[in-house]
């Protein structure tokens, strides 16, 4: 390892810039990785991209932990296009709607359906979205408040869960920085842990009912969704279904998982005894595996696929995860050219130096917000801050959970916030309305639980508490509360 100075930022420095002047994650990344790997080489011109790949690169590929993360995704790709592509997902969505009759009905429905497709980020807007369309027409909500409660139903939901690909994308970045920094705990322990401490994901996902049991909006949203309820109701027509898909296309794979897990899982001692990150990998592939067996058997039984058809998907499902597999393999890349500079006790040193440890938390969750607005990426937002983190947190004592959480958080706001964002885009296309519309009325509820989650990690990083949550959504609820007190005031106009 070279000694620690303020050159060895300089990997990480370029990934930033690239990726913000490029609105490209993969190219910042490995603009990072081919400066860093520079500053390690004395090879010749020629022969510095072939030791780039050998020395750095493909050590990071057979690696057994990153290799295992690599087969989980695959699996994980194949079963989620899998159900998008029966239709299961729609038909779920549809069996929601069932009880809907006026407008709190319909947000609170659609808000249960984005959370019941927690499997897909990214599908949710694009499999809820359309069923809803026509209710919100009939009952007078905006699209443009069925967009804010698709994108609060995605991404926020599936950063919680650990057993599907962000929680395993999220795990893999933790253990590579709690390797370079001597980190024994787990990643999967460091995750659950974690969980409580996202305190952004909580706000966005608690913020779509409060609003709607209070009947209550500002800003952009307010207007919208008075020109909504000024709007002639439009007929709504139930259109046969061009499948015969079934909800128990979703719900009994999913079983399956759960089920092949938890009893892979037992074998080793869960939920008595802490389980080897290896065996869990090992056991949520097999998992994954069956339920798209069984869901497979499900479409053949009930003439939805023919078996072509689904082979066809699933194989397209583990290409689809290519992206994100090569995202990860560069992140590996980044970690361990920064590991050889020096960079983590660097920022240790400098937060040692310059920072408090109850402090560190808001801060982090400041920096990764301004950086995953800018990106519109939380995966590369978590990339580069959670190397960064981790070892700050260890030189000021601040809770690791919490700066986690922090990281997570403040990756997470971006994700739903900024115009650039691919849920941004997913969750405006679902819901029938443009980005733009989209992105304007969303972002003062965005901005309002993003301050909020910065004062909750300032409470967090001196508490260390994990029931902080509880009274940061009491005070979420005591906001709107005012805010709709004062909205409903009436206005008094004196004489002159």
């Amino acid at each position: 390892m070279m000694e620690p100075g303020i050159q060895s930022l300089l990997p990480v420095a370029v990934t930033l810039v690239v990726a913000l002047a490029a609105r490209n994650v993969l190219a910042g990344l490995f603009s990072g990785v081919f400066v860093g790997a520079l500053m390690l080489s004395d090879a010749s011109a020629l022969q510095f991209l072939p030791q780039l790949v050998a020395r750095h690169i493909v050590p990071e590929v057979a690696d057994g932990y990153n290799a295992s993360v690599l087969v989980l995704l695959a699996f994980i790709g194949g079963f989620v296009k899998l159900i998008e592509s029966s239709g299961g997902g729609e038909a779920f969505a549809r069996s929601a709607v069932r009880w809907v009759s006026g407008r709190v009905r319909v947000q609170l429905a659609a808000w249960c359906g984005g959370i019941m497709i927690f499997f897909s980020d990214l599908g949710t807007p694009l499999i809820v979205g359309p069923v809803f369309q026509p209710l919100v027409d009939r009952l007078n909500v905006s699209r443009q408040k069925l967009a804010f409660i698709l994108d609060s139903t995605s991404s926020p939901v599936a950063i919680l869960i650990p057993f599907i690909g962000w929680g395993v994308f999220i795990m893999s970045v933790i253990a590579d920085a709690f390797s370079v920094n001597g980190i024994e705990t787990s990643e999967w322990n460091a995750f659950v842990a974690a969980i409580p401490f996202q305190l952004y994901a909580w706000l966005a996902i608690c913020m779509v009912p409060l609003l709607a049991l209070l009947r209550f909006d500002f800003g952009a949203m307010q207007l919208a969704e008075q020109q909504a309820r000024q709007m002639k109701p439009a007929v709504f027509v139930e259109s046969p279904s061009q499948s015969a898909a079934k909800p128990i296309l979703v719900w009994l794979p999913l079983l399956v998982l759960g089920v092949t897990l938890f009893a892979t899982l037992a074998q080793h001692g869960f939920p008595f005894a802490q389980v080897a990150g290896s065996d869990f990998r090992a056991g949520l592939s097999a998992a994954y595996f069956l339920a798209a067996v069984s869901l497979v058997l499900l479409t053949l039984m009930g003439r939805v696929q023919t078996l072509q058809q689904s082979l066809n998907s699933y194989i397209d499902g583990i290409t689809g995860m290519m992206p994100i597999a090569a995202t990860l393999i560069l992140a590996w890349t980044l970690g361990a050219v920064s590991e050889a500079l020096g960079t983590g006790p660097y920022v240790a040193e400098l937060a040692r130096d310059g920072l408090a440890g109850w402090l560190l938390p808001a801060v982090t969750f400041a920096l990764a917000a301004v950086i995953s607005f800018a990106t519109g990426s939380s995966w590369g937002t978590i990339i580069i801050m959670m190397p960064l983190a981790v070892p700050a947190a260890v030189a000021t004592a601040a809770p690791l959970p919490v700066v986690i959480g922090a990281v997570l958080s403040g990756g997470l706001f971006g994700d739903h916030s900024s115009p650039v964002s691919e849920t941004t885009i997913l969750s405006s296309t679902g819901a029938g309305t443009t980005p733009l519309e989209h992105f304007r009325t969303q972002l003062p509820y965005a901005l309002s639980n993003g301050a909020l989650a910065c004062a909750g990690f300032l409470a967090a990083g001196y508490l260390n508490a994990a029931w902080i949550v509880l009274p940061l959504l009491l005070a979420q609820l005591l906001l709107l509360v005012a805010l709709r007190r004062r909205q409903l005031q009436p206005v008094h106009h004196t004489n002159p």
